[in-house]
């Protein structure tokens, strides 16, 4: 195993500092990511972060490395298309409840059964904050919005149980009011090889006056404080579903599993980006025989 070598986290200070409001969750899901890459040794050029629309999605444009602002749930299949052009990019993809599970939940499925080798992180506000306060797919039933003035009478999405079972092989959950805790959990989803989902609580101070700091720090306890079995499949999923009083921090699931890059006979040599764009003569050939 090749040794890390430890970066400075000051090396992926943004070109701009992140105009979020002040104590939005986002500045921690930030830090946190900054912090991770630091630690695994990942140099700039070799991260790319790529992000849909809303608040949580400028997170590329705070942090110096690769990035792509994409459109409206659809960050996945631009990460998608970017990781498997360049196989040898660590490829982070970061939203917001809204862009992920709502108008971008199609692409997350299919991201997740492929099983691809890239980190998902959502920013989970349970509350569309850029459009300033309508229901999204993870607000809980009863709550008052801009557009569920009598309260929300939808169920919320359950992330974590939707990405078990859809094939993710790393599904976790995180706070940004636990920064260390949190710069771990992304630490670990980026080192996982496979699709990793790291849902986490970041609180929106300015129109979810629900789902606050407070809210969650009276509830949350993490798992590796019980060292939780994060491989059986059937209590990770009653797990996934722990919600009131108490609420789970940490990696809820991990297996190991081929990947989709390891299925692809078309990364048997490498990063396509890095391989000879010259057909082999003989390959050529066979094709050329098998059409005619």
């Amino acid at each position: 195993m090749a040794t890390v070598i430890e970066l400075p986290v000051e090396l992926f200070k943004g070109p701009v500092d992140p105009d979020w409001c002040p104590g939005c969750g986002d500045f921690g899901v930030l830090n946190g990511v900054k912090q991770a890459a630091a630690k695994l040794g990942i140099k700039p050029e070799n991260l790319l972060v790529v992000s849909g629309i809303g608040c949580s999605s400028n997170l590329p444009g705070f942090i110096h490395a690769y990035g792509i602002h994409s459109l409206h749930g659809r960050a996945v299949p631009v990460a998608t298309g970017a990781h498997l052009a360049n196989t040898d990019l660590n490829v982070i993809i970061t939203g917001g409840d809204g862009d992920g599970y709502g108008i971008g939940v199609g692409h997350l499925l299919h991201a997740m059964r492929r099983n691809l080798n890239v980190t998902y992180l959502v920013m989970d506000n349970q509350i569309y904050g850029l459009t300033t306060g309508q229901t999204s797919p993870t607000t809980g039933i009863g709550q008052k919005t801009k557009s569920t003035p009598q309260g929300n009478i939808e169920n919320p999405i359950n992330p974590l149980a939707l990405a078990m079972t859809a094939g993710a092989t790393f599904v976790a959950r995180a706070f940004s009011g636990e920064t260390k805790h949190l710069a771990e959990t992304i630490a670990a989803a980026i080192e996982h090889k496979g699709f990793s989902l790291v849902d986490i609580f970041s609180p929106c101070v300015t129109y979810n006056k629900v789902n606050t700091y407070p809210f969650f720090k009276e509830r949350v306890y993490k798992l590796e404080d019980e060292n939780w079995d994060t491989s059986d499949f059937h209590k990770s999923m009653q797990k996934a579903f722990e919600w009131g009083d108490r609420i789970p921090l940490g990696v809820i699931y991990k297996t190991d599993m081929p990947t989709y890059e390891d299925g692809e006979n078309a990364f048997k040599k490498g990063a396509l980006v890095k391989q000879s764009l010259k057909a082999d003569k003989d390959v050529f050939k066979a094709c050329i025989e098998e059409m005619i």
